[in-house]
């Protein structure tokens, strides 16, 4: 299995038609030069999805797109609200990643959530024989006593942090370890190769869970959270500026088949440095389900 070392919303915007959105270079047609910056955690797969399908989308309406990695989301929110870059294309900000919209949100703009599905799991491989968070409790020992999580300040391994531990009394029994999520998936990888037991958390939708064979277990207390929204995030005065990309991103919206399949044609079916042409493969098949779609 080949780890890739990425961790891969709706109104209409005032008088803006997304009729105009078809034209061709809409965005630039002022002959101005219109530059959109895209930024994003290069581990984090939902968002390198939808910053590549961003990019195409505003370069088929005419803008000059700049792709910006950082390296955690504590920097992305700040460099989102200061205005170093234009969009955050795929946002836990209903959820797991609260505390950042509770600091910025006067200087961030919503744009919706494109998807609305999302939750963050505690998973472990389908051979493993327990089956509710709850039933972790005097099995330490197999488990070695940790709980694999991404990034420290990540959405996910705050929630299992303030949220998981105390909602079912686990910190006396386990220590949360956090890496890289492209870490957590090599641990996660060998020890399902070689058949040991290990729980992770996660989140839905994550093309993993096929890869691996893993399940989640019940979380009754959503210590790891309830379902939320992935959202469009822009600065402040994006939607003033840019009107018609703003339009374009309150119209996107993907249902679990659509999302699945693009985080899987991304991340599995095309190498790193392919994603354009993944994004082009994803538009081919799914392309005429929607109407944002600019050609």
């Amino acid at each position: 299995m080949r780890i890739r070392h990425r961790l891969l919303t709706t109104a209409a915007l005032g008088s803006v038609s997304l009729l105009a959105l078809a034209g061709c270079g809409a965005g630039a047609a002022d002959g101005d030069d219109e530059t959109i910056t895209i930024g994003f955690l290069p581990s984090w797969t939902d968002a390198v999805n939808n910053a590549y399908l961003l990019q195409d989308q505003f370069e088929k309406m005419g803008f000059t797109v700049e792709m910006e990695e950082l390296t955690e989301p504590g920097l992305l929110y700040t460099a989102l609200a200061e205005g170093d870059v234009d969009i955050y294309p795929s946002a836990w900000s209903d959820i797991s990643q609260a505390a950042y919209m509770d600091e910025y949100s006067d200087r961030i703009e919503d744009l919706g959530a494109y998807y609305d599905n999302a939750h963050g799991t505690l998973a472990v491989p389908d051979y493993v024989d327990i089956d509710a968070v709850e039933d972790l409790h005097g099995q330490a020992d197999r488990f070695d006593g940790r709980i694999y999580t991404i990034e420290p300040g990540s959405g996910t391994a705050t929630m299992a942090e303030e949220s998981l531990f105390p909602a079912y009394d686990l910190g006396d029994e386990y220590t949360l370890t956090s890496s890289s999520l492209a870490g957590m998936l090599a641990t996660l990888e060998d020890a399902v190769e070689n058949r040991e037991d290990i729980v992770v958390t996660l989140w839905r939708p994550f093309w993993a869970y096929e890869a691996y064979g893993l399940k989640d277990l019940e979380d009754p207390q959503e210590g790891m959270g309830a379902t939320e929204g992935l959202h469009f995030l822009a600065h402040e005065g994006f939607s003033d500026e840019f009107p018609e990309a703003a339009a374009l991103m309150s119209s996107i919206t993907l249902n679990d088949e659509q999302y699945g399949a693009l985080e899987n044609t991304v991340v599995n079916e095309f190498d790193d440095g392919d994603e354009p042409a993944a994004i082009d493969a994803w538009l081919a098949e799914y392309g005429d389900q929607f109407e944002w779609v600019v050609d």
